[in-house]
């Protein structure tokens, strides 16, 4: 201790930041030279877990509530005017937001750059939802903002008569919000509130207009988990001109067109549409039966996310999920060459086809790495050509002209019809070089049966014999068993 103790003031102070705030605190009683550094530490973390204890209904006492009231106020009046660089508030006992937002202000006034919120109220608190303090809204000093909040938060600074009053934070470059619902007004008068933003995430977002426009030219990640247009419609149209957007997370109803996707400067995007089961069946349904309703005039406008497509088509890494490989095969062959794509991944679901698969794999002439979550799929007569699931003269001609060289496959459940396609894999695609299949722990899987291991063991034998693929059977992250091929399967 003495050896620490020697060392500057600021050091130490350094040394403390990584603490959590309690922890720093209790550190004042070591020495005299110790009592007051931790009030000179510029990041609190102050989590009333830590105030809580494992019997069960302590943190719902309003004494234990209050004691955790007291000692953020005397923490943060210990401190005085030192500058604040982090404040991380953890409060899931239910405090009264009137004390969230008086501790919001202080440190606001004291300079903090990063705020991260992890709050909960009660509803009694917050009847028609969270609203934030006025200084958040102007602050000059904010850099990283982070909320989680179980209830509904209102960011977006109205009056009392619900008119907008301008939110400006010149500084922030990093939005991070996730809440019950989010509501921040029209996307084009909410971004322009941050000229210099570059990493946005809002879940669980409530578009305000039927027709929104996502616009930056700061941006350079964006992840957005929507929830669609009021009563969960699908939205009319939304556009995104976000010229330096580097990754793209984007989560929500299929709008009925993407009339502007300017991201040209795209490196990796996560597309997860969804829809519902009654929107899977005019999928697949014959054009004609779309128009029965409105409903089917809006399937007939998912055709249009082959623009979004377009605007995406420089990227170099593209995951999608099961539901949206399901839209995407009603634009499959308009869909652009990706020249750029190195990495495909997909989600694979037992009630979601791959009729978009074939087309798909055409148009990425230079991946290299194909990660497949899930083999199962549901199988339709366009599907054929990229699995072995139907015959078709046609069989394999996607995957003959694909030069992927890796491929992994996650969610293995050993079946025979896995083993069946991991086959036809290996036979059609003419530059794999290696296989990794992945059986998750926690998932049912046959292998655990001994009879179904020693049939798979065999079949993968068989492989060895034919394929010059190095195939690895893995149980999440530990190597199950390994297997190396010699030879071409036949």
């Amino acid at each position: 201790m003495d050896r620490v103790s020697s060392l500057p003031d600021g050091v130490l102070c350094h040394i403390l930041s990584f603490l959590p705030t309690k922890q720093a605190a209790l550190t004042s009683v070591l020495s005299k030279s110790w009592l007051n550094l931790w009030k000179l530490v510029p990041n609190l973390d102050i989590d009333d877990s830590e105030f809580l204890h494992p019997e069960e209904g302590k943190g719902e006492r309003d004494e234990i509530r209050q004691s955790f009231v007291d000692f953020v106020d005397r923490v943060l009046a210990l401190q005085g005017d030192s500058p604040v660089k982090k404040f991380s508030l953890k409060s899931i006992t239910c405090v009264h937001p009137d004390h969230v937002n008086r501790w919001i202000s202080t440190v606001l006034q004291r300079g903090v750059s990063d705020l991260t919120l992890f709050i909960d109220f009660s509803y009694e608190d917050i009847e028609e939802g969270y609203y934030l303090p006025e200084e958040m809204f102007v602050s000059r000093t904010l850099v990283e903002l982070k909320i989680r909040s179980e209830r509904y938060v209102d960011w977006w600074r109205r009056d009392r008569g619900g008119r907008d009053r301008g939110t400006v934070l010149p500084m922030l470059k990093t939005l991070d919000i996730d809440s019950q619902f989010i509501h921040c007004g029209e996307m084009e008068r909410f971004l322009p509130s941050f000229p210099v933003l570059e990493k946005l995430r809002m879940a669980n977002m409530e578009w305000i207009q039927s027709d929104e426009t996502v616009s930056s030219a700061s941006l350079k990640e964006l992840s957005i988990h929507g929830t669609g247009c009021e009563g969960f419609r699908n939205p009319k149209s939304i556009s995104f001109d976000t010229p330096s957007l580097l990754s793209f997370n984007y989560s929500d109803l299929v709008a009925e067109d993407y009339p502007l996707v300017n991201m040209k400067a795209l490196f990796e995007a996560r597309i997860n549409f969804i829809v519902t089961e009654n929107q899977i069946k005019r999928v697949r349904a014959p054009n004609d039966d779309w128009l029965e309703d409105d409903e089917g005039d809006v399937i007939l406008r998912f055709g249009n996310v082959v623009k979004l497509m377009n605007g995406i088509q420089n990227v170099q890494k593209l995951y999608l999920t099961a539901d949206t490989f399901e839209v995407l095969s009603l634009c499959c062959e308009s869909v652009p060459l990706f020249n750029n794509l190195k990495t495909l991944g997909i989600t694979s679901e037992e009630g979601r086809g791959w009729q978009a698969m074939p087309v798909l794999l055409r148009k990425c002439p230079y991946i290299e790495f194909l990660l497949v979550e899930g083999l199962l799929h549901y199988v339709t007569d366009k599907c054929g050509d990229a699995c072995d699931c139907i015959f078709r003269e046609d069989k394999g001609r996607s995957l003959t002209s694909c030069p992927v060289k890796k491929l992994e496959i996650r969610g293995f459940r050993g079946t025979i019809k896995e083993m069946t396609m991991i086959k036809h894999f290996l036979v059609y695609f003419p530059c794999l070089k290696e296989i990794n299949i992945y059986v998750e722990e926690n998932d049912p899987t046959e292998l655990r049966f001994p009879e179904v291991s020693k049939v798979i063991n065999q079949i993968m034998e068989e492989y060895n014999k034919f394929s010059s693929c190095n195939v690895q059977l893995l149980v999440t992250d530990y190597l199950f068993e390994k297997w190396t091929a010699k030879g071409r399967v036949l």
